[in-house]
């Protein structure tokens, strides 16, 4: 099918050039001078940019109206529903500004293409202009940076810091494992050195906050609770990426980075909304880290907290008991280099 396809595009394509020169030789034959010639080309031209307006235009909007359902659903967090609105706020802008430059490009390309009977209008400057165009797009992108700055803001307020359920995310090539804070909400410290097999995260096991540290191969949140993300990174540069919560943040390596939202959908209910009973979230790395980058995710849900509670309750925790006991008889040499997890 794919071949047939190709051949008809080739086809057509040398049909196009035999009609063209049929043409040039009619043109000749005829005895049109050159000038006539261009005359009539730029004619047929500009009526088929014109043509291309008509037609292009409407499909662009039919596309974008058939292929919607196709994007993101309703964001499933607090600071998402902002994100969206300011989205929103950025299409039209783009809508309205693509439109009217397309129809004035598309009409002034057939209205004044070349004439021999018309001489252009030459001036030097037009203040009254010059000033529109200045100052209606200063406008209009200050207003659009402003309002982005106050949502970003409001997302990454340094006072929620202290705030919400911590989870470690951590990055390598090519998973991610998210590690839980336990009743205390502090996670353990970890450290490069300490990465081990059986220590896949390098957690310090001499640090009492990680006595109760649990990991986990999905991402498992409860509904309308405060989430703060402790996101690091084992050997290049990642991201944390989850569309359907607008949220996104670097994995670095040698360094912490955080992330704070309130999830407000659940799974099931996401399921409702989407009308899709095979929903799920999901984590993304969106930077190319790798041969196998396209494969790095990691599963999603958003519950209850009853049921949230009990899922984590089965989860493993980082260290057995035995594990604790012998790093509580030996002592860890203090380090600049460990990355705080707190």
């Amino acid at each position: 099918m794919n071949l047939l396809l190709t051949l008809a595009v080739v086809f057509g394509i040398l049909v196009l050039v035999r009609i063209a020169n049929v043409a040039q030789m009619a043109a000749e034959l005829s005895g049109e001078t050159d000038e006539e010639e261009e005359e009539k080309a730029n004619k047929w031209n500009s009526l088929g940019f014109l043509l291309f307006m008509v037609i292009g235009l409407p499909l662009m909007v039919y596309c974008a109206i058939k292929w919607r359902p196709l994007m993101l659903p309703v964001a499933a967090s607090e600071h998402g529903v902002g994100v969206d609105k300011l989205m929103d706020i950025n299409w039209w802008v783009l809508i309205i500004t693509f439109f009217i430059t397309s129809i004035l490009l598309f009409w002034f390309a057939y209205k004044y293409r070349y004439n021999k009977n018309r001489r252009s209008y030459y001036f030097h400057d037009n203040m009254k202009l010059e000033l529109i165009w200045t100052v209606v797009p200063t406008i209009v992108l200050s207003g659009l940076i402003v309002s982005g700055l106050v949502e970003w803001n409001k997302i990454t307020d340094i006072a929620k810091t202290d705030q919400g359920m911590k989870v470690q995310i951590y990055a390598k090539q090519f998973d991610f494992t998210a590690r839980y804070a336990g009743k205390d909400n502090m996670l353990g410290t970890s450290f490069f050195r300490d990465i081990t097999d059986a220590n896949p995260l390098g957690v310090d096991s001499a640090d009492a906050a990680a006595a109760d540290d649990k990991t986990s191969q999905e991402l498992v949140m409860p509904v309308d609770e405060d989430i703060e993300l402790v996101i690091n990174s084992r050997d290049v540069i990642h991201s944390v990426y989850l569309p359907h919560f607008r949220v996104q943040m670097n994995a670095v390596p040698g360094m912490a980075t955080r992330f704070h939202f309130k999830p407000t959908i659940t799974t099931a209910r996401m399921k409702e909304i989407t009308g899709n009973a095979k929903f799920e979230y999901i984590m993304l790395c969106n930077k190319v880290c790798g041969v196998a980058h396209y494969n790095m995710k990691m599963p999603v849900r958003v519950i209850e907290r009853d049921e949230f509670v009990r899922w984590l309750r089965e989860q493993k925790k980082v260290f057995t008991r035995e594990a604790l006991n012998a790093a509580a008889a030996t002592t860890t040499p203090v380090d600049s280099a460990v990355v705080s997890a707190k």
